[in-house]
């Protein structure tokens, strides 16, 4: 069985909750989204906690409730925001927690493809009105992320081939 916390994470729009969610049906493990889990205890989404309560604040209470989802002891997946393993000593204590860690790697183009489609529901780039400026902002923003994503304990390259591909290539990484 899973011998730690099964972590996934990646850029917005990677498909981290849908592979989540599949590897949930698999494995029949708890899964944890962290901005749902985020989201519930404080009824509020996240763009109103971003908006409200400001980024720096909205980091904070993304680190605390991370160390609770790391702390339970059951084990379980947790989908993390694109954002995530960025801020604090986030990548740090997710590693020292889990063996288990997956980075889906999908590139600028693909991301901004399928991104610019459901901008209106990300805050983050609803105002950028064209795919190709898209594309700028995503390369841009994952070369800052990179060297975070890159610690994970595995690189998952999304080659395009789906999520039940991707599943298969994190289950196989985990030695079930």
């Amino acid at each position: 069985m899973v011998n730690s916390h099964i972590v996934v994470l990646g850029y917005m729009g990677c498909g981290k909750t849908t592979v989540s969610n599949k590897l949930k049906a698999i494995l029949d493990l708890p899964l944890f989204d962290l901005d749902q889990f985020i989201e519930n205890e404080f009824e509020m989404t996240i763009s109103e906690i971003f908006n409200t309560k400001g980024q720096i604040e909205f980091r904070r209470i993304e680190n605390r409730y991370l160390k609770i989802l790391l702390n339970k002891k059951e084990k379980s997946i947790i989908s993390l925001g694109g954002g995530t393993p960025c801020y604090h000593d986030n990548m740090d204590l997710i590693l020292k927690y889990s063996k288990n860690v997956f980075f889906i790697n999908t590139n600028a183009e693909f991301l901004s493809e399928r991104l610019f489609k459901e901008r209106d529901k990300r805050p983050i780039i609803k105002s950028i009105n064209s795919v190709s400026k898209l594309k700028e902002f995503i390369s841009k923003h994952l070369f800052e992320r990179i060297v975070f994503y890159n610690k994970a304990n595995y690189i998952i390259l999304d080659s395009n081939q789906g999520i039940d591909h991707i599943c298969k290539k994190i289950i196989n990484k985990l030695n079930l």
